[in-house]
């Protein structure tokens, strides 16, 4: 069997690997990506497009409901017919076909060489896809992740976040199992479209991952709008009658009479079928691949960027991780790498969380007494008007007697296109000092952050 000889190949066409595979192809590289679902991985079809989208619908809802708090005799999302979420849906698919194709057309035009289908490794540089071999002197291992199930009888009853995006219907009754960012989000976006939405959680707050004050501050504002939120339930199966599904836990407790059911757990790295070992590439014991700062697995030549290595699961991180990795093999640039610190990252619930740096208890653990914490918390002037109040509230967490700042948590309306600006100043090594002397922007909730005291 003849092979196909490339400089790079990318095993997976989501965030990381196209980014990587285009980069490369732009200093004169020959570059293959193969990928075995739809181009543009979690993010674009079954991640952060879709879900913005539905982010943005929920937004809607909400404005709706304070319209006639500002003269506006237009009546709240359900007086106004409700939410239609099969035509949502059709214009949100719509859109991410759009995306697919112009992914497709970016490959091609830069020269990059697509392949429809699931790759496997022969060797460390030979790779089998649709019985054609190809060989490449750097292969990068891109293939995302997927969403957990747990192993408990009937879970197939219930969905996951992919299953999400394919409801052709809203349910009007859902339980939602999870604490992390995914199981919020979509929570918070079922809830403002109309459904009876409940978070079931293992422990006793949201967003265990986040500094305390953002999974506190966040339940607080979801168990404000009507949304239960159940702690301690730690899932032993699901059950089904009549079409309505009970979630039974390990305590005893039965919660009945749901629609949905929704998994959000966790997800593990996407590497069935690769076949590893033929490469001679090792994984934690969690299955994702390990890498060095360099995107480096244990042998030569190989890489993995992105969700597979379990490293910060972002989308853009993915990118600039592929692109920085390109630059380094094929641009010249021997020491280029992507630093994991200070990446800033947002939540879309409602309201919306943007968060960077070190949370307030990783600071003390790692400086001790030299912690500095400031905080803010009111109610934005929006609010001033509206029946409906939501809070923010902010932090920022600084370090040593110029009081250095390592960390900012924000939970509010507005965090999330805030905090891409405060993030460049915490990266450059803003302190307290420097945002004490920056000019207020009034009225806005991010003056908070330069006026705290």
């Amino acid at each position: 069997m003849s092979s196909d000889v490339f400089d790079l190949i990318s095993i997976g066409g989501g965030s990381g690997g196209l980014a990587c595979a285009q980069r490369a192809a732009e200093y004169g590289a020959k570059t293959a990506v193969i990928e075995s679902g739809r181009l543009g991985g979690t993010c674009v079809n079954v991640g952060c497009v879709p879900k913005k989208v539905m982010w943005n619908a929920a937004s809607i809802a909400a404005s709706l409901e304070d319209a006639g708090d500002y003269g506006f005799a237009i009546g709240t999302a359900a007086e106004a017919g409700g939410n239609d979420w099969l035509a949502l849906k059709k214009k949100r698919d719509a859109y991410v076909a759009r995306l697919n194709a112009m992914y497709e057309r970016n490959l091609s035009v830069k020269g990059v060489a697509y392949i429809a289908g699931r790759a496997k490794f022969l060797d460390a540089h030979t790779v089998e896809v649709n019985g054609a071999r190809l060989t490449a002197a750097h292969v990068v291992i891109a293939t995302g992740g997927y969403a957990d199930v747990p192993r408990v009888p009937g879970a197939e009853l219930g969905i996951t976040s992919d299953g999400f995006f394919e409801l052709e219907a809203r349910p009007q009754r859902v339980a939602v199992i999870g604490s992390g960012y995914i199981a919020c989000e979509l929570a918070s976006a079922f809830q403002a479209l109309g459904s009876d939405a409940e978070l079931f959680i293992r422990k006793d707050h949201l967003l265990t991952h986040f500094d305390v004050m953002l999974g506190k501050s966040l339940m607080r504002e979801m168990i404000a709008d009507g949304l239960p939120i159940h702690t301690g339930v730690v899932p032993s199966a699901l059950l089904e009658h009549s079409g309505r599904k009970t979630l039974v836990a390990a305590d005893g407790r039965e919660f009945p009479e749901y629609d949905c059911v929704l998994w959000a757990i966790g997800r593990s790295p996407d590497v069935a079928g690769l076949d590893l070992r033929a490469a001679g590439v090792p994984v934690d014991p969690g299955g994702f691949v390990m890498t060095d700062n360099f995107q480096n697995t244990q042998v030569e030549g190989v890489y993995a960027i992105g969700d597979v290595t379990g490293r910060a699961a972002l989308t853009p991180v993915a990118i600039a991780a592929g692109r920085r990795l390109s630059d380094r093999l094929f641009g010249g640039k021997g020491d280029r790498h992507l630093s994991y610190e200070l990446i800033p990252t947002v939540v879309f619930t409602h309201p919306p969380i943007g968060t960077v740096g070190l949370s307030e208890s990783e600071a003390r653990a790692q400086f001790g007494d030299a912690v500095k914490v400031y905080v803010a918390d009111f109610t934005p002037m929006y609010h001033a008007l509206t029946t409906r109040k939501v809070h923010t509230d902010m932090k920022l967490v600084c370090v040593g007697a110029e009081e250095k700042i390592v960390g900012c948590h924000i939970i509010g309306a507005g965090a999330d296109e805030m905090l891409q600006g405060f993030a460049v100043a915490i990266r450059m090594g803003a302190t307290k000092r420097d945002f004490d002397d920056t000019v207020a922007v009034h009225p806005t909730s991010a003056e908070e952050l330069v006026t705290m005291r």
